[in-house]
């Protein structure tokens, strides 16, 4: 099923090809850049929405294909998005959207202000294209009308969500509020469970025909593994190999994220020390001493327990259901990119 998402996907993006062309030759340029940051992503969420859509028995097979392509598109655009947000011009290890027209810009002899500007503003707008490009592409999926009726409804659910998930995680990274464990816990699911996993398997089960108690119940475990992810994501953004994961390492501890992670490290009494590797770039011997801080206090172990709970809590739903995980392999077991290689399992 990921080739014929493929597939779908290299439709949709033909499509605002020659949207783009025929508006302007710099907007072709945009679409092009957004098409680039569409690859390589590893499609575990349309996979999710066709082995739910399977498992409950559903028949729409067509639109089970329109409809992953569509929550793939909706990644691509959060992942833009968030670049920008983060100011990174790197993912994946390549240059991104924003990076792309940094570059291009700079080459030209723009300024770095007029440069920042118009990197900022092709990731804002690519992101956008995206967004509107996946609506689109629900709202055309072929399903009923009352089906296309609650897929909208859910992929509008999710943007409301995970917006208020981004802009959370950047108020709490401006030291006004301290964020409790808790807290921190609800803005990662917001920031990333509603789109990555409540939405496909949801989607998946609305294609099948499920009631809203089946969907309901498959929003609260997409929950519980959108924690699980983001948890061992937030310990690859400290502890990962940038040459392995393709991502800065110090990012989260510059920006003073408010991850769990940092949230439980704030309780123990290692925090003095701790706090005295945020909010600045970090030297490699600087990274391994809070590296070693973070480990000793006890914080590392309590996400990766943590982790591994909301994983169980999600497996017996799904596992009821019938409904392979498969798709996920890899996903919440990150050893291998772990500068240490200590395993890590969710």
């Amino acid at each position: 099923m990921p080739s014929t998402t493929d597939v779908a996907l290299s439709r949709l993006l033909a499509e605002g090809r020659a949207r783009a062309a025929a508006t302007d030759p710099e907007h072709a340029e945009l679409w092009e850049a957004l098409a680039d940051a569409s690859e390589g992503g590893k499609r575990f969420r349309p996979a999710l929405v066709t082995a739910t859509h399977d498992a409950l028995g559903g028949n729409l097979s067509a639109a089970v294909v329109q409809v992953g392509a569509a929550v793939e598109l909706l990644h691509t655009a959060f992942v833009i998005h968030d670049d920008v947000i983060d100011r990174d011009d790197l993912r994946r290890g390549r240059l991104n959207v924003s990076g792309t027209f940094r570059a291009r810009a700079r080459a030209a002899g723009a300024t770095p202000d007029g440069a920042d500007d118009y990197a900022r503003t092709a990731g804002i707008l690519a992101g956008d294209l995206a967004l509107a490009a996946a609506i689109r592409t629900v709202a055309t999926c072929g399903a009923s009308t009352p089906v296309v009726g609650r897929l909208l409804d859910l992929f509008d659910g999710a943007l409301h969500t995970t917006a208020a998930g981004e802009l959370a995680d950047v108020r709490l990274s401006l030291g006004v509020d301290i964020a409790s464990v808790p807290q921190s816990l609800a803005m990662a699911a917001d920031k990333t469970s509603a789109y990555s996993f409540s939405l496909p398997l949801q989607a998946g089960a609305v294609l099948a025909g499920a009631d809203e108690s089946l969907v309901d119940r498959l929003g609260q475990a997409g929950r519980a593994l959108g924690i699980a992810f983001q948890l061992i994501d937030d310990l690859i953004g400290v502890f990962g190999d940038p040459l392995r994961t393709g991502k800065s390492a110090t990012s989260d501890l510059r920006a003073c994220k408010q991850t769990p992670l940092l949230a439980h490290a704030r309780s123990t009494l290692e925090w003095t020390h701790i706090s005295a590797y945020l909010g600045r770039d970090l030297t490699e011997d600087e990274l391994t001493k809070a590296r070693s801080l973070l480990t000793t206090s006890g914080s590392r172990q309590f996400v990766e327990d943590l982790s591994d709970a909301h994983l169980c809590a999600a497996n017996a739903v799904v596992e009821e259901l019938g409904i392979p995980l498969d798709c996920l392999a890899g996903l919440t077991t990150r050893a291998p990119v772990f500068a240490d290689s200590v395993e890590v399992a969710a």
